[in-house]
């Protein structure tokens, strides 16, 4: 076979000049901004507290790699755009991302960071859950006076023989769902589901347990939770007033609900005929579901378009107009939604491709540390800048995907980034806020 990586390939000309290429650069990388995660991370400890709640039962003298180690390369991984086990047989020796690490020497291969995948265990889940949330409560220099928790779940498709695989008819295929709990853009938990299970019955378990730990953190907070319609269940409104936790959810609109609003919908539809522009009314009455301990508060907002009625029906205990607890208090769920998204498109909390459920449960939480990492870099790092606001994969394809030329030697490591690079000052202006 020719030798030919080293040989100039020519591509025409521009002007008089000749263009050809070689791959005779050195050690070219594409990720230079991989060290804004190091200090991120190293700044709030997250790969860190992760390897401590994980754990080693690895025979010492058989390892190479840290916990430490294997949990951010693929971590740093995720938040660079690298979505599979696999990419690291090469991404092993990308030599930023070795430093990143914290090594001089190739990182872990895709075999070794499967074996730590396939060994998890719903110990890990519940430890790393932890961090998840020691990582929230850390980010606050005070209490805060209020903190809505939003609830929501998703569904990861999956095209394999995964455990506790099952057919969902709504969304047309075998997939898992996972339950997602956000406060703001901080997530605070992503509990792996099979989706032959109700949506809301393991949602009272995990805001108990969510709950023990932001009391005994903010004794004194007031705690909301928001949710759709697919969590208003009895025994979830009963356990939040049981607990003196005030709630917001959805309900789902049924022939009683309809009943309610009969007169007001009819009044509504024939200004729409006189104005012909979108009606809307708020209004709010007593109910109770016959499987109800007792009568609630429901505000309706109604509305008559083009389309016909389009009614909207939430239970809440908390006070104010219906008008302001709807447009304000619970259509604002709608920014989880977008934090979800985030979590699973940009760093692929999707990737479900393990056979076994508990490894998958590690990938989802992976993905959670990821996003935990991003909002920090975000938090600390970008106050001011024109990416302030930015979500995951527009940081990462303009701040972390910067062309680099790396010179290591015994004394240094050289980092020479792209000179054209049009969001350097952003890099300066983030490192420099991330120093020590």
């Amino acid at each position: 076979m020719p030798k030919c990586t080293d040989e100039a390939v020519e591509f025409g000309r521009v002007g008089r000049r000749v263009v050809h290429a070689a791959f005779d650069g050195g050690d070219i990388v594409s990720d230079g901004g991989a060290l804004l995660l190091k200090q991120v991370d190293e700044r709030v400890g997250l790969t860190r507290a992760a390897a401590l709640a994980f754990g080693d039962e690895r025979r010492g003298a058989s390892v190479q790699h840290s916990v430490h180690s294997l949990l951010a390369q693929r971590i740093y991984g995720l938040c660079l755009g690298w979505q599979d086990v696999c990419d690291h047989n090469v991404l092993r020796n990308d030599l930023v991302l070795q430093t990143a690490v914290g090594r001089a020497e190739p990182l872990a291969s895709a075999p070794t960071l499967s074996r730590l995948e396939t060994g998890a265990t719903p110990e890990h889940a519940a430890s790393l859950h932890e961090v998840l949330m020691q990582q929230f409560i850390a980010s606050h220099v005070a209490a805060p006076k209020e903190l809505v928790l939003d609830v929501d779940a998703t569904h990861v498709p999956l095209h394999g023989e995964q455990e506790r695989g099952h057919f969902h008819a709504y969304y047309d295929n075998y997939c898992y769902l996972p339950l997602y709990v956000f406060a703001g853009q901080d997530l605070l938990a992503c509990v792996l589901r099979p989706s032959d299970r109700d949506p809301a019955s393991v949602v009272s378990a995990l805001l108990k347990r969510l709950l023990v730990a932001l009391r005994r953190a903010w004794p004194r907070t007031k705690i909301i939770v928001r949710a759709d319609s697919g969590f208003c269940r009895p025994r979830v409104l009963q356990r939040l007033e049981r607990w003196g936790v005030s709630y917001i959810i959805g309900l789902q609109k049924n022939s009683r609900l309809q009943q309610e609003v009969e007169l007001a919908e009819l009044a509504l539809a024939e200004q729409f005929v006189a104005r012909q522009t979108k009606q809307r009314m708020f209004g709010e009455f007593e109910y109770a579901a016959g499987t109800w301990d007792k009568p609630r508060r429901v505000i309706a907002r109604l509305e008559q378009g083009p389309q016909g009625a389009n009614p909207r029906f939430i239970v809440t205990d908390l006070k104010g107009s219906p008008k302001a607890l709807y447009e304000r208090r619970y259509c604002a769920r709608g920014e989880a939604e977008n934090r979800i998204k985030e979590a699973q498109l940009d760093l692929f909390g999707r990737r479900a491709s393990c056979h076994r459920f508990q490894a998958n449960q590690l990938r989802l939480l992976l993905a959670a540390l990821a996003y935990t990492l991003m909002i920090n870099l975000r938090r600390l790092a970008l106050k001011g800048t024109e990416l302030a606001q930015a979500c995951t994969a527009t940081i990462r394809i303009r701040l972390l995907k910067i062309g680099a030329a790396v010179v290591r030697n015994t004394r240094r490591v050289r980092v020479l980034l792209a000179s054209a690079h049009p969001m350097k000052h952003v890099f300066i202006t983030a490192a420099r806020a991330l120093s020590p």
